[in-house]
């Protein structure tokens, strides 16, 4: 019962990050960023590696854009970030 509501709480502060101005967003996404590997393995370690997996995609799926800056930054490539963001 305490997975369904980590993963709750995460959805609904993941959708309040969301409504925040672009500015605003970097320390709570940040955070999200950080406790959704931690809900996924503790979803493996109660359900099962199948449901796991699912949740990696949709985590992947979900932070896409996050993912594929800290994978060009970890590359050595020096990425554009959207206008709002480079004030």
């Amino acid at each position: 019962m305490t997975l369904l509501w980590a993963c709750i709480i995460w959805v609904f502060s993941s959708v309040a990050c969301a409504m925040l101005p672009m500015r605003l967003q970097y320390i709570p996404a940040v955070i999200l960023l950080i406790a959704a590997p931690i809900l996924i393995v503790w979803i493996g370690i109660q359900l099962n590696i199948w449901v796991s997996i699912v949740a990696v995609f949709a985590f992947g799926s979900m932070f896409r854009n996050p993912l594929r800056y800290l994978w060009a930054k970890l590359r050595g490539q020096n990425p554009k970030l959207p206008s709002e963001l480079s004030e």
